[in-house]
């Protein structure tokens, strides 16, 4: 498997994450303090794209990595619940970069 294969996905997790933090807030301030709905509607809808795109790229890696579909099912939707991608990229990464060549990110 490529470098690139695991890059990516790392990549598009972070940016799915944040993204989603991003939302969370709009969503506060929309629902919470009833301003903001536009900005709400323009990041809802960036966050929507680049979910599709972390699917896609997750996918590929957890085909390429031959993941049961549990595992791959829990990566897929760590991009829906907060703080949870950040948790999960980690995991993944820990696991993957051996097979991508990598000695890992050291544990503390």
């Amino acid at each position: 498997m490529k470098k690139s294969v695991l890059t990516r996905y790392r990549v598009m997790a972070y940016v799915t994450a944040v993204m989603l933090l991003v939302l969370s807030t709009c969503m506060v301030f929309k629902y919470g303090f009833g301003m903001g709905e536009d900005i709400t509607f323009a990041v809802s809808q960036a966050h929507g794209v680049l979910y599709i795109v972390y699917l896609v790229f997750a996918f590929d890696l957890g085909s390429k990595a031959k993941w049961p579909f549990g595992r791959l099912l829990w990566v897929l939707l760590s991009g829906t619940i907060p703080f949870v991608a950040f948790f999960v990229e980690r995991g993944v990464t820990r696991s993957v970069a051996p097979l991508v060549g990598e000695p890992g990110p050291a544990v503390a």
